[in-house]
């Protein structure tokens, strides 16, 4: 069965290979749930699915569970309800290395295939998912869908495709021949196996969970290795789903399903340290806080870490031939999910002076009022604001917008709650943006939600300044750039190549810095303290497998 999904889906597999080397526009799933592309009924089916999770145990069968765990709430205020079997760490470790016996032996053939079949199925779900996204993260339902579903999706068969480009440079057995002269050459067979790693760690985060949480998983599963799935414990249910599928298809091919087990837990219980410092953890994929991401890299010390961390993202403004659009464009960026992406802007670079602009200059104050004016439109009609801003995930964020506001700083615009026309109980904010000035101390750690800063500066070189060295110490996994000056452009983007960051230079219309396409943009470098990786490249993939040789004479 295992070669019948790999056939399946060499079509599939080619073109994500082709997509991947030309970085245009591709995706294999449709973003969009319509029913032309999932059906008439799919979306009725996948709302009704969800429903019927709620309130009672979660249908998975898992090895060596004791107990479960639950507790899941709704930022659209209602509790879940969900129940998952708990397995102890231990037991899931010895479970990941007794399957990793049977997957080890399949080869790169099986363990694609089967990734791809996953990968398919989970897209058959997008709807149940979507919903499980939106009710666990707070994202409004479009992006829960397409974030949550196809565009996760993506992620997942990016990073099958550079598991096979890698493993596929490898050939299987060879005759070497070296030439003795008058003599006889030498020959011998030299045969070359992949072997994965060994049992591998996804740890999720509670934002994105399928989006972050697929690349490095389904990485770690196409190259060889089994996989241990640790859902955050505010958003179990996506994972959760993508594991009892993943565990389906595996029984279906004839494997052990435990080569991909989860790992639902209480908070604030030890689950991740234990399961991190397991010597038989060989690789860690982590989204999350800077603490607990440098906990990983610092004493995980036998395990291949790859993390994706807390950042200040940038935008620098220096001139710009459509302050309309520049500021709405910005102002949708501070609005979509409430800031809590990990590439939503924070600080937003304005030389006191003003900037140039079509109309004429247009001084500070003035940039700050157009950025708060497109603020209040962007969210002045909550019906629709919260389709955009979607909800708080937990309450920590709505707190840490009283902590922004009590800095005492100039309130550029408020933040406001948002009525929910369907979820009365929704935890909803309208972004905060405040006035700073570049020397304030502040602004030079992570605000995340929707809190941000129009900060004043000396001259757009001392902007430049400003980013550069803040990616550096702190890091970033986005930058955006204004000017209509073609040598500032150039001295922008020699900055964000110095210091590791992806750039976006003046963004006007329907693309916001906080958007990344799979197969044509890289998400994080690994060139700065944010992110020690790039979702998806060969670095990301290559180092989860080795190459043992045999040799001997023919």
């Amino acid at each position: 069965m295992s070669s019948e999904f790999f056939e399946r889906h060499k079509p599939l597999l080619e073109r994500a290979l082709a997509a991947a080397a030309d970085r245009g526009y591709w995706s294999p799933f449709a973003e969009s749930p319509s029913p032309r592309h999932y059906g008439e009924t799919a979306a009725e089916q996948g709302q009704a699915a969800f429903q019927a999770l709620r309130g009672k145990a979660f249908a998975i069968e898992l090895t060596g569970a004791q107990g479960a765990v639950g507790g899941e709430q709704s930022p659209y205020g209602f509790a879940l309800d969900i129940a998952y079997p708990r397995v102890p760490p231990a037991t899931l470790v010895r479970n990941a290395s007794r399957a990793l016996e049977q997957w080890r032996r399949a080869g790169a053939q099986a363990w694609v295939g089967v990734s791809l079949e996953i990968l398919t199925r989970l897209n058959r779900r997008s709807f149940e998912i979507a919903h499980a996204v939106q009710h666990t993260t707070g994202q409004a339902f479009m992006m829960a869908f397409q974030a949550g579903g196809p565009h996760a999706q993506d992620r997942g068969v990016e990073a099958v495709a550079y598991a096979w480009q890698e493993m596929s440079r490898i050939p299987g057995v060879v005759t070497w021949e070296k030439p003795q002269g008058k003599h006889d050459p030498i020959k011998m067979e030299k045969r070359f196996t992949i072997v994965p790693r060994g049992v591998a760690l996804v740890i999720g985060c509670c934002t994105f969970p399928t989006w972050n949480g697929y690349p490095g998983l389904f990485a770690s599963l196409a190259t060889g290795n089994t996989v241990i799935v640790k859902p955050h414990p505010g958003a179990i249910l996506p994972l959760a789903i993508t594991v009892q599928v993943a565990r389906q298809v595996l029984a279906e091919a004839g494997f052990d399903p435990d080569i991909v087990q989860l790992a639902a837990h209480a908070a604030d219980d030890d689950t991740a340290r234990q399961l991190a410092q397991d010597p038989a953890v060989k690789i860690i994929d982590f989204t999350g806080s800077n603490a607990n991401g440098d906990w990983l890299e610092q004493n995980a010390r036998q395990a291949q870490v790859y993390t994706e961390k807390a950042g200040v993202n940038q935008v620098i403004i220096d001139s710009t031939d459509d302050l309309k659009g520049m500021a709405r464009n910005l102002a949708i960026s501070l609005a979509l999910y409430s800031g809590q992406m990990c590439t939503a802007p924070q600080n937003i670079y304005v030389p006191r002076g003003g900037i140039r602009t079509a109309d004429g200059h247009v001084g500070f104050d003035d940039v700050a009022a157009a950025l708060g004016d497109a603020l209040r439109k962007v969210c002045g009609d909550p019906a629709k604001a919260v389709e955009l801003t979607g909800a708080l995930q937990n309450e920590g964020i709505a707190a840490r917008i009283e902590q922004a506001r009590s800095l005492g700083l100039p309130v550029v615009a408020d933040s406001q709650p948002l009525a929910h026309p369907q979820f009365e109980g929704a935890r909803t904010r309208s972004p905060l943006l405040l006035r700073a000035d570049a020397d304030n101390a502040a602004i030079w750690k992570e605000w995340f939600g929707p809190i941000a800063f129009v900060v004043a500066t000396d001259s757009t070189a001392h902007s430049i300044d400003l980013a550069r060295d803040s990616v550096v110490r702190h890091g970033a996994l986005s930058l955006a750039a204004y000017t209509s000056d073609d040598d500032v452009a150039r001295q922008v983007q020699d900055a964000a190549e110095l210091a590791g960051v992806a750039l976006s230079m003046n963004l006007t219309g329907p693309v916001f810095v906080n958007q990344t396409a799979a197969f044509s943009d890289f998400h994080g470098t690994g060139a700065n303290p944010a992110a020690n990786a790039a979702l998806s490249d060969s670095a990301f993939v290559a180092n989860r497998f080795r190459v043992v040789q045999t040799r001997r004479h023919i």
